[in-house]
């Protein structure tokens, strides 16, 4: 195989994944290829050292390992670009969103060595979060490359597959959660009268906090409580939100996530 890694899609995620293995060495220049329907996005990855191919099935060719990297809802239609798949000796990873490893070996031909990836949008500024799950047919080590790819763009974590739901909940759509409280908050500012700094302000302090809490070692509510002075303001904003049980409407959002990528999962 000339390619170590074969990149079906390139959008925005495959971008930020193959940017980060070529920028921190986690693979060689001139290891990877892509193929995709746009010919911009393949002028784009080829200006930064990916081998753009003609299509989906020369890169099954000529990659060791394939990177799934196109809309859940895409796939099924590419079932004949697998035709060249050796299932016993490739990996094939997948950052599809709900989409099992059983759903994924039926488009492939047949059990096959599938890595499972949940990544998040944060991965694109090197500051990711990724679940990665063996599928049941692959063999351990199959997640080594997977985990190196999504390291380079931050952390990640070892999980069942089982787990992934949760994870694509948690931490898969979780961005959408904080960009959510940002909306509010700057809402907020225009209302109490700021304008021109309550992007900055807003942005600052979630990223501050978001440190604070990454390198303090203490637990959310040990943090909240050391800002939280009995009868002041702090007080006073934290008693609004649990009189409008706001953290219990977190909990039901996550779960509603999580029941959608089930869902999801079953073709619903």
């Amino acid at each position: 195989m000339k390619f170590r890694l074969g990149l079906i899609g390139a959008g925005h995620m495959a971008e930020a994944i193959a940017r980060g293995a070529l920028e921190r060495g986690v693979l060689p220049a001139g290891s990877l290829c892509a193929a995709d329907p746009s010919p911009a996005r393949l002028a784009l990855f080829a200006s930064f050292g990916v081998t753009p191919l003609a299509d989906n099935a020369a890169v099954v060719a000529a990659s060791d390992a394939v990177m799934l990297a196109v809309k859940p809802q895409v796939l099924p239609a590419l079932s004949a670009d697998f035709g060249g798949l050796d299932r016993e000796r490739q990996t094939v990873i997948s950052i599809m969103a709900g989409l099992g490893s059983a759903k994924i070996e039926a488009v492939l031909g047949g059990p096959a060595r599938v890595v499972r990836v949940m990544p998040n949008t944060p991965l694109m500024v090197g500051r990711g979060m990724s679940g990665v799950a063996l599928g049941p047919h692959a063999r351990p080590g199959d997640d080594d490359l997977a985990m190196s790819l999504l390291s380079a763009c931050g952390e990640a974590a070892r999980v069942d597959e089982s787990d992934l739901d949760a994870i694509t909940a948690v931490s898969g759509s979780g961005p959408a959660y904080l960009f959510y409280l940002a909306e509010a908050m700057e809402r907020a500012a225009a209302d109490l009268g700021l304008s021109g700094p309550a992007r900055q302000l807003v942005t600052q302090t979630l990223l501050g906090s978001a440190e604070l809490l990454a390198q303090s070692g203490e637990a959310p509510a040990e943090l909240r409580r050391k800002v939280t002075s009995p009868g002041g303001t702090t007080a006073a904003a934290v008693a609004t939100l649990d009189e409008r049980e706001v953290s219990a409407a977190v909990v039901a959002a996550l779960t509603a996530a999580r029941d959608r990528s089930v869902a999801l999962g079953r073709g619903d």
